[in-house]
């Protein structure tokens, strides 16, 4: 079939195309693997970075005998996350095992003490189709990197499928002048 529309409650919105992410589309997608997470709040910044005030550090795979990085970033007040004197530390990697709190512990290592830690595992998706036929175009999920270059290439991915044109960046503005 082909989308018409978005059907929430009893309402219908029409439309000619959906764009979506693959938690509105589950028949639609693939699971593809997974993802441990892990966000720490700690009253210090990451030992041994010279008090950075935010850190984005890569754990090379074979630095840890792993087939994929191990990704740590912390965030402060500096960037608007955090109150004054409270650090926020993301530590994320693919599952590799069945003990994916363990895989993530070379990242925490290089945190020294927290004051608390939340932990997730989440299924990874992707879509089983382009959706050029029916109309519905489908992200990929959130994968472990912590600097969005794989997010940026799958909506830049998803705007040629849809658009059938390369997204233009010559034509985004930059400053509210840029925009008059």
């Amino acid at each position: 079939g082909k989308v018409v529309g978005v059907k929430s409650g009893g309402e219908v919105a029409r439309c000619k195309q959906v764009y979506c992410d693959p938690t509105y589309a589950s028949a639609k997608v693939t699971k593809s693997g997974q993802v441990v997470r892990c966000i720490c709040l700690m009253d210090h910044p990451i030992p041994n970075t010279k008090d950075a005030l935010s850190t984005q550090i890569i754990i090379p795979q074979k630095q840890v005998g792993r087939k994929s990085d191990i990704y740590v970033t912390m965030v402060s007040s500096t960037t608007q996350v955090a109150s004054k004197g409270w650090f926020i530390a993301m530590i994320s990697t693919n599952v590799e095992t069945d003990n994916p709190e363990a895989e993530i512990q070379p990242g925490l290592n290089l945190l020294g003490p927290v004051k608390q830690k939340f932990l997730q595992v989440s299924d990874v998706f992707q879509p089983q189709e382009d959706g050029t036929a029916s109309q519905l175009f489908i992200s990929k999920s959130y994968d472990a990197t912590s600097h969005f270059e794989t997010t940026c290439l799958d909506v830049l991915d998803i705007f040629k499928r849809g658009t059938g044109e390369d997204f233009d960046f010559s034509k985004v503005k930059h400053t509210l002048e840029d925009q008059e």
